[in-house]
């Protein structure tokens, strides 16, 4: 995709090849080209359109039926947030009572899209010129070009004196490679800009890759971890008069699906703490929960066990043990029925005994290979189990359980 391409597609003859890609993308992608060559539409434009009727199927996923009518690309759509968490972070911001917002490498400008829906005037900045114009395409699409403006140029040029508030998402992939990158150094802003950027505007957000060292987040910033439907998203530094709590565990369900009217859908559960806090250590007990990764990597599991009444079965492994199962969103629960030191051939005979002829395998604290171990394990019969491969004072230890 070029920027020759992008003009052609917003044509009305690249309408009408977006409109049939879209009826054959998903399928045998040879087939999917021969149809629209066979409609007359030119080979380039053919293709341009299949690769966004593509991307706007992946989409789908992150943004709803607004998918339909954005430019993408494939870099831009795996880094791109989705929507229900973007939409959450618009609205806080609007609470705090945010207006103007700079979108510091806006990408193709989901977030932007999100803030604009709550009210707040975005001005996106991008360096990449065929991102820009997408990010630009895709504020037409939605009806928000008077809300949401893009300027293709350096971020860290832009005058922030012009906003109250300021969005950064560093780009964490090489260009051209699209490989990731893990020195906060050589994001793009640095992460010395961002650093900078929450001391000179008091309403600044940063998005980080969940992975984030604690040691950088910097001083009098909340940090916040974000799960959806249980699995870890992202990570946000909430900067200046944004900032709560030291830590946040945010959990969101992906329903409804985000729409262009940036819907609500179900509260969200919050967990908060100081993130320094350590869980007590004790036995394995009756019930093993399972925490969310977002209240692991907030390092608020001590904070949880205290919701729970559990302990820790080994000071550095995130499994929480208690004589009484809870309903929390905040983990999963598990019924152990067998505790074992580690053996293939004991466990083995445990399950062949037991006729489990399936099992779903977790694992903290073990360098065991779950397939592997299913493999090895020569499992029959009807019945299921899971098994939780983990260390209990240090030892390698299987948990049997079942659900609750």
């Amino acid at each position: 995709m070029d920027l020759d391409q992008l003009a052609a597609l917003r044509t009305p003859e690249g309408s009408a090849a977006l409109a049939a890609a879209t009826e054959v993308a998903g399928g045998d992608p040879l087939a999917a080209a021969a149809a629209l060559r066979s409609a007359g539409v030119p080979g380039g434009l053919a293709a341009a359109a299949l690769t966004q009727a593509e991307l706007r199927r992946r989409a789908a996923v992150k943004f709803g039926p607004a998918a339909a009518g954005m430019f993408l690309t494939r870099p831009g759509l795996e880094q791109a947030t989705r929507g229900v968490v973007s939409a959450r972070r618009a609205r806080r911001l609007r609470a705090a009572g945010v207006r103007t917002l700079a979108d510091l490498g806006c990408g193709l400008g989901a977030d932007a899209l999100a803030a604009a829906r709550a009210g707040i005037r975005v001005y996106g900045v991008e360096a990449d010129p065929l991102t820009a114009a997408m990010a630009a395409a895709n504020a037409e699409a939605a009806g928000l070009a008077d809300l949401f403006t893009v300027e293709c140029g350096d971020a860290t040029e832009f005058d922030v004196s012009r906003v109250d508030a300021a969005f950064c998402d560093p780009a964490r992939r090489r260009a051209g490679t699209g490989r990731r990158i893990f020195d906060p150094n050589a994001y793009s802003p640095p992460w010395g800009f961002v650093v900078r950027l929450a001391e000179r505007v008091p309403y600044t957000v940063v998005k980080v890759a969940p992975g984030l060292d604690h040691a950088l987040i910097p001083a009098g910033a909340e940090a916040e971890w974000v799960s959806v439907d249980g699995d870890l998203v992202e990570a946000a530094l909430w900067c200046g008069r944004l900032a709560e709590v030291p830590r946040r565990a945010t959990l969101l369900k992906e329903w409804p699906p985000v729409d262009a009217s940036g819907s609500e859908g179900p509260p969200a559960h919050q967990l908060t703490g100081s993130g320094a806090a350590e869980a007590p250590v004790g036995p394995v007990r009756r019930y093993v929960h399972d925490p969310d990764p977002a209240v692991v990597r907030a390092h608020l599991v001590a904070e949880l066990a205290n919701v729970l009444g559990a302990t820790l079965a080994d000071p550095s492994i995130a499994y929480l043990y208690a004589d009484a199962p809870a309903a929390t969103p905040f983990a999963r629960c598990l019924e152990v029925t067998d505790v074992l030191p580690f053996s293939l051939k004991r466990l083995r005979a445990l399950l062949r005994e037991r006729r489990v002829g399936r099992v779903e395998i977790l694992k903290r604290g073990s360098a065991l290979e779950p397939e592997r171990l299913r493999r090895d394990l020569r499992l029959a019969g009807p019945e299921a189990a899971s098994l939780v491969l983990t260390r209990v004072a240090d030892a390698p230890t299987v948990l049997v359980c079942r659900p609750v």
